[in-house]
């Protein structure tokens, strides 16, 4: 019997792995997870990996106790009557430390890869000025020299001069990253809570009104990637895409270039609030919502 189980479980894994396409099999390697594109992604994937391989380790043991319980103490005849037992305290003792430790364990390396991903380096390569806006987002690109000490808060901002460009309700809009470069994304909103988050970059962030989010990544990977809110915020939320485009330093100060001669630079970056009605973009996105409803 024993023999045709484990026959059978190699036949069932064999077929499932054969039904598996390319990307089915990729994805199975990564955990789910996307393909690392930062230097903070690994991070963010280390705790993924072992925090499965601690379930399966605890699934392991647990299929293991009820299947061991199954035959050994199974029923052999008609007549017989189990041993009853009240209590056991040795094991009653282990399932409640085992969680209690699994518990501290998973919360120690979860504060490390926080801290990791969510510290500050105090000289980034640059600085963007991201505004998350029902139902859009805006990207403000900084240009000349950088100031490390401003805030991003109360018109403290890291360059003299901006270019921008704004998404609508037709169009979704791109944001342009420089290839290992620190990029520092301080996070505005005017109205309710979004969060900024590219899926192959492994963080993402709250952009709550009223203050100033921060955090950075260093992209390592040249190519397009999706980014979207992750919050519920409100009844247009699906409209809250963009796409990322990680190029070479000569390719972002050439798209810079190019949003300046299209006509799209104000001296402080647009972040939404009052001017939304009259912003680039925005408004057209919100008379497209009032036409709706």
């Amino acid at each position: 019997m024993r023999r045709s189980l484990k026959v059978a479980l190699l036949g069932v894994t064999m077929l499932v792995l054969a039904g598996c396409s390319e990307a089915d099999t990729h994805q199975i390697k990564n955990l789910a997870m996307p393909d690392r594109a930062t230097a903070q992604g690994p991070f963010t994937y280390e705790l993924w990996k072992w925090a499965w391989v601690a379930a399966m380790a605890t699934g392991i043991i647990v299929w293991g106790l009820i299947f061991y319980a199954v035959v050994k103490f199974r029923r052999r005849s008609d007549d017989e009557v189990p041993r009853q037992t009240r209590y056991n305290l040795p094991l009653e003792v282990f399932y409640t430390i085992a969680p209690v430790l699994m518990c501290v364990v998973f919360f120690f390396h979860t504060v490390r890869v926080q801290d990791e991903i969510v510290a500050l380096d105090k000289q980034p390569d640059l600085t963007v000025e991201i505004m998350g806006q029902q139902w859009s987002w805006t990207f403000n690109y900084g240009v000349g020299e950088q100031d490390p000490t401003a805030t991003g808060e109360d018109g403290s901002f890291a360059y003299g001069d901006y270019v921008y460009t704004s998404g609508t309700g037709r169009e979704i809009p791109t944001l342009v990253l420089p290839v290992d470069q620190t990029v520092q994304f301080n996070l505005h909103s005017p109205d309710v809570i979004h969060d900024f988050g590219v899926p192959s970059f492994l963080v993402k962030m709250d952009v709550i009104p009223g203050r100033v989010n921060k955090f950075q990544v260093t992209p390592t990977v040249e190519g397009k990637y999706v980014g979207k809110c992750y919050e519920l915020c409100g009844v247009y939320h699906s409209r809250m895409l963009f796409n990322v485009e990680v190029v070479s330093q000569a390719d972002y100060e050439a798209y810079l270039a190019k949003l300046g001669d299209a006509g799209q630079s104000a001296d402080e970056p647009l972040l939404g609030g009052s001017d939304a009605t009259t912003q680039t973009g925005l408004d057209e996105s919100q008379s497209q919502e009032g036409s709706q409803e």
